[in-house]
């Protein structure tokens, strides 16, 4: 059994920063990649940045430039830096992971979600 368990959420005055966490625990064999999303009210669930095992990045054009995704392979972590928060950062944020468990000789690889943390910013 696998869980992701995120934190660092909160309220935050435009212009300031947050740092999100995501630890992996649990039956895990490998992490593949990780990643961030996010869904505002009445809003679709989008891909905020993702990151390879090997350290390679991507990110949404919306947040280039002020959100840096890292990940601590040794503790199974995933972080978010957000700088320059803006209102329309306002949303729910969930980790996601593509983990690769073995039991027996059972191998699976699936996507795990967070339950999601709530980043609110105030104009």
């Amino acid at each position: 059994q696998v869980q992701l368990v995120e934190s660092g959420g909160g309220l935050v005055q435009a212009g300031g920063s947050l740092r999100l966490s995501c630890a992996a625990s649990g039956s895990i064999f490998s992490i593949n990649t990780m990643a961030w999303y996010r869904q505002a009210p009445g809003k679709q669930r989008e891909l905020v940045a993702g990151i390879t095992s090997g350290g390679s990045t991507n990110y949404a054009d919306s947040v280039k430039g002020r959100f840096t995704i890292s990940r601590d392979n040794a503790k199974n972590t995933v972080y978010l830096q957000m700088n320059s928060l803006e209102p329309e950062d306002t949303a729910v944020y969930y980790c996601n992971a593509r983990i690769t468990t073995r039991n027996g000789g059972l191998v699976t690889l699936r996507d795990y979600w967070g339950q999601g943390t709530q980043v609110t910013v105030s104009s």
